[in-house]
């Protein structure tokens, strides 16, 4: 289990748009992570006053933080250092969101690395609340140079096939 430390010394985020908590389960191609939704979160302040929902994009937001962990600790391939990547989205496929998340839920992340092909990543992810989904969705990221990354977006890159391997 990683703890909120070692989130934060991978990840760039920090409040308000840090979106996990912790880290329960870690090896090179699955990740566990957990984010602690209370109804203090400053999206509840609009997203809606009278019934909060957390906003299904920061759900995806969420997943991709959870994958990001995941790929700046173990993306590195020998020799390679990932202390000044950022992962970026390249893509988001088949988002499907099924029951509302609300203040009180703990969403558990699960994410599987599908393919990787040099910078670019295509990971399944799933969040669940109680055991019972409530999203998942196909995201494909973008590994990075930090320094260049608003230079080159991730748009320019390809992301693999279906079917082809990485």
């Amino acid at each position: 289990m990683y703890d909120i430390n070692h989130i934060l010394s991978v990840l760039p985020h920090r409040y308000p748009f840090l979106l996990i908590d912790r880290i329960e389960e870690m090896r090179e191609d699955w990740i566990v992570g957990i984010k602690n939704v209370t109804v203090n979160e400053p999206f509840f302040q609009g997203h809606f006053p009278d019934l909060p929902v957390m906003p299904g994009v920061l759900i995806i937001e969420s997943m991709a933080q959870v994958g990001a962990v995941l790929l700046l600790t173990y993306g590195p391939k020998r020799g390679e250092n990932y202390d000044d990547k950022v992962v970026l989205f390249a893509g988001i496929e088949k988002a499907r969101f099924r029951k509302p998340v609300l203040p009180g839920d703990q969403l558990r992340i699960e994410l599987q690395v599908l393919k990787r092909k040099g910078s670019v990543w295509k990971v399944s992810a799933r969040a669940l609340v109680e055991g019972k989904p409530v999203a998942d969705a196909l995201l494909t990221c973008h590994v990075a140079d930090r320094t260049t990354a608003a230079r080159s977006p991730a748009a320019d890159t390809k992301p693999p096939e279906e079917g082809q391997a990485p």
